[in-house]
């Protein structure tokens, strides 16, 4: 090496803010699914009883139990065990479910007894997202607007007590209300087999709206501060003193500031209605993800468990990064920060 050399700067790589920032969001998260799976596998391992036994049935001698227990590798230390679900789990086999097992048929795999309930449920949150964002922006701005009105006012009690309500107790009024009394929708949502839930969009109706109702008024209450809290701003009162047409204000100025912590609390709500469709899907009969998960715990189909709760984990980091990445992008001071 040269003296030249020496003196030549060292040429490191420079990312793009957002793009770096995104790099270590998304290794965090890697790292926080990782910490998670060992935690599923933990928490699935330690419940009581044997699942051989679960699978076999009361009447089963120790021979086939033992026997059984060596073809799931529940003989082998927790160490190893762990490491082949998850090693497996790195090339895309999520084992096989003990639920047919379990009513003495044959076992499928653990992909294809998921992938029809994750569809169904996909369906059911898109529908409920897909109306929470836009309602929850435009009444945030409206009250905002019109701060310490009785339509403010109003509307804030109203979303008090809607907060206060769990799933199953807001499912069970509107079942009472809208399919028993006025019968306007079916109280269940059953979907007939081999169709889709948007074939039968009425079965949709009641679980959307219940989502909606425990949901809404958190994303609805924290947008509505935001904005009320932007639009008394210096920058606010500097573009009004200049003579900004009042709606250029609102959405230019004061609806971008507002909305950076509404973004957390909107995807606080998307991730909440993952805990929300495990309850509303129960409640409402509806053939999804929730519905499967508690039926795997009830008849101890482990691997099913464990694939469920790790999807929903990783559902719910990723919404995590995703909103992150939106909050940096529209608050610009964040983007420097380190």
């Amino acid at each position: 090496m040269t003296t030249l050399d020496l003196a030549r700067p060292s040429r490191r790589l420079h990312l793009n803010p957002i793009l770096a920032y995104s790099l270590k969001r998304i290794l965090w998260g890697i790292l926080t699914l990782w910490i998670v799976s060992i935690a599923v596998f933990a928490a699935t391992v330690v419940l009581p009883g044997s699942a051989a036994s679960s699978i076999l049935g009361m009447n089963a001698t120790p021979e086939a139990v033992a026997a059984l227990e060596h073809a799931m590798r529940l003989d082998q230390p927790l160490v190893s065990q762990y490491m082949y679900w998850f090693t497996n789990l790195l090339h895309g086999d999520l084992g096989q479910s003990l639920g047919g097992l379990t009513m003495g048929g044959d076992g499928r795999s653990v992909g294809s007894v998921i992938s029809t309930p994750l569809q169904n449920s996909l369906i059911l949150a898109a529908v409920a997202t897909v109306i929470l964002i836009p309602l929850s922006i435009f009444l945030g701005v409206v009250l905002a607007t019109r701060a310490g009105s009785w339509l403010d006012h109003g509307t804030s009690a109203t979303t008090l007590v809607a907060i206060s309500l769990p799933e199953f107790v807001v499912g069970t009024i509107l079942i009472v209300i809208f399919a028993t009394k006025f019968q306007l929708v079916p109280a269940t949502s059953i979907i007939p087999d081999g169709q889709s839930p948007l074939a039968t969009p009425n079965i949709l109706v009641l679980p959307v709206i219940t989502l909606l109702a425990v949901t809404l008024a958190a994303s609805v209450r924290m947008i509505r501060a935001g904005v009320s809290e932007s639009l008394r701003s210096d920058s606010v009162m500097a573009a009004r003193l200049g003579g900004v047409p009042e709606r250029r204000v609102l959405y230019k100025y004061a609806l971008r500031n507002g909305l950076a912590p509404g973004v957390q609390v909107l995807v606080l709500s998307m991730q909440w209605l993952l805990g929300g469709i495990v309850i509303t899907e129960f409640v409402f009969g509806y053939r999804g993800i929730g519905q499967l998960l508690v039926n795997s715990i009830n008849i101890r189909d482990v691997p099913t468990v464990q694939a469920i709760a790790l999807l929903l984990a990783a559902i719910y980091i990723g919404l995590n990064i995703i909103g992150d990445i939106v909050t940096v992008l529209l608050v610009p001071k964040l983007r420097n920060a380190p």
